[in-house]
C-alpha cells in the first residue's frame, strides 16, 4: 500500500463523528492535493523504470566497448612482441655478409603495430552513439518531471490558505504588558534549554525589569536541573539521576512512581553489560539497592539476576539486549522528565512550546471557519471578541485547569466574568451574582440561604 493510501485509510478510521461543512471543505482540499501527488508519484515511478532499463542498456554497451578495447590492446601487444622477437639482434646467420646491416635495420625499424579493425571501430562508434541517445532521453525525462513536481506546490497554494494574518489579533502585541509577557515566556524557554546566556541577552535588549528578570531565573531553576539530568540519561550517564531519585525517594514512593527502580535497574544492567570483570560490582549493587523494591518488584528482580548466566558470552544475543538499545534509554529519560515535573509541580513543557503547539493545532480549524464566515459575509462577528467562534478540541496535555460553566446563565466563565463562591458554598458566575442580587441581599438559587452579595469571593480552578 502506498503512503498516500495508508494515510487516507488511517484518517478514515479516525472519523467517527458526522462531518461539518468545514470538515468537508478540508477533505476536498486534501483529496485534490493527493490526486496531484498520485499523478506525480506514478510518473516518477515510470521514470524510475525507464531510467533503470536505459542505464542497464548503457552498462551493456560500455561492457561491450571495454571488451573491444581490451581485445584491440591485446592484439597491439602481441604484434609488438612478435616483431621484437623476430627481428632481435643475433638471430641472423653468421655466414651472411649482410648480417650487420640487417641487424641495424631491425633495431631501427620495428614492425608497425596493427590498428583497430573496421568492425571494431564501427562497434565503438555505435556504442558511443547509443549512449548519447539514452543519456539525452533520460535528461529530457528528468527535465519534464520538474514541471510535474512544481504542480504539487501550486495545488497546495490553490487549495490551502497560506495567509495566517486573518486569524490573529492585530492589537495583541501592541500592549506593552502583553509584549513583556511574551518576552518573559521566550526567556523562560531559553532557561529551560540551559541557554541562560541567550536569556540574559534577550532580557537586556527588551529592557526587562530586575524583578521580572529575577522571576525568569527563579521559576526555571528547578527545571534546569531536571533538564540537565534528562540530557545525561540520553547520554547513558546515570549518576546525577540516581542522586536525584535517592534524594526524593520517599516522595516518589508516595506517588507510586516507577522511575527510581527503573534507574537502578538500568544501572545494574549497565554493569552486567561490562562483562565478567564487573560481575562482583553488579552483585554488590543489586544487594545495596534492590532490597527496598523486593516486595513490589520481586519477579522482575529475579529476572534481572538471571542475566548473570549470559555474562561469559555477552548480552548482545540474549533477551537482555533490549537494555542495550538506545530506545530504552530515550524512554527512561522521558519517564524521568514526566515524573520529576509532576513531583515538583511544574510543566514538562515550557509555556512558549505549549502555546505554539496549541496554536498549530487550532490554526487549520480557524482558517476553515474564517473562509466559511467570509463566504457568508459574517466575518465582522469575529472582530473584537475575546473568544473563538468555534470550540477547539485540544489534546489532554494542553489542559491545565478545569473550566467552570455557570449553571444559571449557562455560559463559561472568563476573566471578565469570573466564578464566585457564595457563603453557602455554591458557585455561580459574577454576572449571575449581579443579576440575582437585590441591592446587597442575595438569595442562593440552590438553597434558601440569604446572604450579602459582597461577601462572595472569587475562586480559581
Amino acid at each position: 500500500m502506498r503512503a498516500v493510501d495508508w494515510r487516507r485509510s488511517k484518517f478514515t478510521k479516525l472519523i467517527v463523528e458526522p462531518q461539518t461543512e468545514v470538515d468537508i471543505m478540508d477533505d476536498e482540499a486534501i483529496v485534490t492535493v493527493e490526486k496531484e501527488l498520485d499523478r506525480v508519484v506514478s510518473k516518477l515511478e515510470q521514470l524510475h523504470e525507464i531510467a533503470s532499463a536505459e542505464i542497464g542498456d548503457v552498462a551493456s554497451l560500455m561492457s561491450e566497448l571495454v571488451n573491444v578495447l581490451g581485445n584491440a590492446g591485446q592484439m597491439l601487444v602481441t604484434t609488438l612482441n612478435t616483431g621484437t622477437q623476430m627481428n632481435a639482434p643475433g638471430t641472423g646467420s653468421t655466414d651472411d655478409p649482410m648480417d650487420d646491416a640487417v641487424n641495424m635495420q631491425v633495431e631501427t625499424e620495428p614492425a608497425a603495430p596493427q590498428r583497430l579493425t573496421d568492425s571494431q571501430m564501427e562497434i565503438i562508434r555505435e556504442a558511443i552513439s547509443k549512449c548519447n541517445v539514452r543519456v539525452q532521453k533520460l535528461s529530457t525525462e528528468h527535465r519534464d518531471s520538474h514541471g510535474s513536481v512544481s504542480k504539487i506546490g501550486k495545488a497546495i497554494d490553490r487549495n490551502f490558505s497560506s495567509d495566517f494574518s486573518s486569524t490573529m489579533r492585530v492589537d495583541a502585541l501592541q500592549d506593552k504588558d502583553n509584549l513583556m509577557l511574551l518576552n518573559k515566556a521566550i526567556a523562560k524557554h531559553y532557561c529551560r534549554q540551559g541557554m541562560d546566556d541567550v536569556a540574559r541577552i534577550l532580557i537586556k535588549e527588551c529592557k526587562m525589569s530586575e524583578n521580572d528578570a529575577q522571576d525568569v531565573f527563579d521559576s526555571e531553576r528547578e527545571f534546569a536541573e531536571i533538564y540537565s539530568i534528562w540530557i545525561q540519561i540520553q547520554k547513558r550517564e546515570l549518576n546525577e539521576a540516581l542522586k536525584w531519585a535517592i534524594r526524593h525517594s520517599s516522595q516518589l514512593l508516595e506517588r507510586h512512581s516507577l522511575i527510581e527502580f527503573r534507574l537502578h535497574r538500568m544501572r545494574f544492567m549497565q554493569l552486567v553489560s561490562y562483562g565478567l570483570e564487573s560481575q562482583h560490582e553488579a552483585i554488590l549493587y543489586a544487594r545495596n539497592h534492590f532490597q527496598k523494591f523486593a516486595v513490589r518488584y520481586e519477579h522482575e528482580i529475579a529476572n534481572l539476576m538471571a542475566s548473570f548466566i549470559y555474562l561469559p558470552g555477552g548480552l548482545e544475543k540474549t533477551p537482555y539486549k533490549i537494555f542495550l538499545a538506545q530506545e530504552m534509554w530515550t524512554e527512561l529519560s522521558f519517564t524521568f522528565l514526566k515524573d520529576a515535573c509532576q513531583l515538583l509541580g511544574i510543566s514538562k513543557n515550557s509555556a512558549l512550546s505549549v502555546v505554539v503547539n496549541a496554536g498549530c493545532t487550532a490554526l487549520p480549524a480557524l482558517l476553515n471557519i474564517k473562509q466559511v464566515m467570509q463566504s457568508r459575509q459574517v466575518l465582522t462577528m469575529w472582530n473584537g471578541c475575546d473568544e473563538l467562534p468555534i470550540e477547539i478540541d485540544l489534546q489532554p496535555e494542553f489542559r491545565f485547569h478545569s473550566i467552570f460553566a455557570c449553571p444559571i446563565l449557562r455560559q463559561q466563565t472568563t476573566e471578565d466574568n469570573p466564578p464566585k463562591k457564595l457563603t453557602c458554598g455554591h458557585v455561580i458566575s459574577n454576572d449571575a451574582l449581579h443579576k440575582l442580587s437585590n441591592g446587597h441581599i442575595l438569595k442562593c438559587p440552590y438553597c434558601p440561604v440569604e446572604q450579602n452579595a459582597e461577601e462572595a469571593v472569587r475562586i480559581y480552578f
